[in-house]
């Protein structure tokens, strides 16, 4: 486990925690804030230490009632050490494309402004249908890290992007925001357009430090909805029952 991410570890240390027998198979794994006090990471660590191991059998998550374990010999369980969470990768991109996009304020002609108007139109296009790929979004990020004319922060930028696609935790967290239903935000990445097209660095800056920190609750909120459905549901059920005739 030497060299893991807090997250592999976290979700190692769970694997061995059920092959002792901590959590049987068939029992529900305890609520997220219990299993963070007891590693002592946040929640968020937590939740990508659980879909690390539902990708690889150890637990399945069911909708509106919590996570059960499936696999005894989920001791055996190693995370690779490439596959970085996606919590990481945002908290990445906040520091870098915040500054990307102050910079890209100060650099962009008016040719590359335009061009990046055109990305948010195929944006709005994009969230008008039912494609599951967010491919208008990473154009937009990419290209405003393009026009600071810096390879340096091009590249970093890029590889943000390449770890985002290619880790399979990041890529089931980004299945269960689509399958909430959650797009990119227009009017968030349009503040940072006219930020940019004033030429206000500070506020391009801002505009795209909200913005990815709201991706951030975007992907919390995801992972919990099916929960938060479930008790809805509940919530109503309740009142049904309970209506005066």
């Amino acid at each position: 486990m030497q060299g893991a991410r807090l997250y592999q570890q976290v979700a190692e240390k769970l694997a061995a925690a059920i092959a002792a027998g901590d959590y049987p198979p068939g029992t529900r794994l305890p609520a997220e804030r219990k299993l963070a006090e007891r590693f002592e990471v946040s929640r968020p660590t937590v939740r990508e230490a659980i879909i690390a191991l539902e990708l690889a059998g150890c637990v399945e998550v069911k909708g509106g009632s919590g996570v059960y374990v499936m696999d005894a010999e989920a001791g055996s369980f190693k995370a690779t050490d490439s596959d970085i969470g996606p919590f990481e990768i945002l908290q990445a991109r906040i520091m870098f494309e915040g500054e990307a996009a102050g910079l890209a304020a100060r650099q962009m002609d008016e040719n590359e402004v335009a061009e990046l108007e055109r990305i948010l139109q195929e944006m709005i296009e994009e969230n008008a249908t039912e494609a599951m790929a967010e491919v208008a979004d990473e154009k937009f990020h990419l290209h405003i890290a393009r026009c600071t004319h810096n390879d340096a922060v091009v590249s970093v930028c890029e590889h943000l992007w390449q770890l985002r696609n290619s880790s399979t935790v990041s890529a089931r967290i980004l299945e269960k925001v689509r399958q909430a239903g959650s797009k990119p935000r227009i009017e968030e990445h349009r503040k940072i357009l006219n930020a940019i097209r004033r030429r206000d660095a500070d506020a391009a800056r801002n505009a795209m430090r909200d913005h990815l920190q709201r991706v951030v609750q975007q992907l919390l909120d995801a992972t919990e909805a099916e929960a938060l459905e479930a008790a809805r549901r509940e919530v109503n059920a309740a009142r049904e029952r309970f209506a005066l005739p």
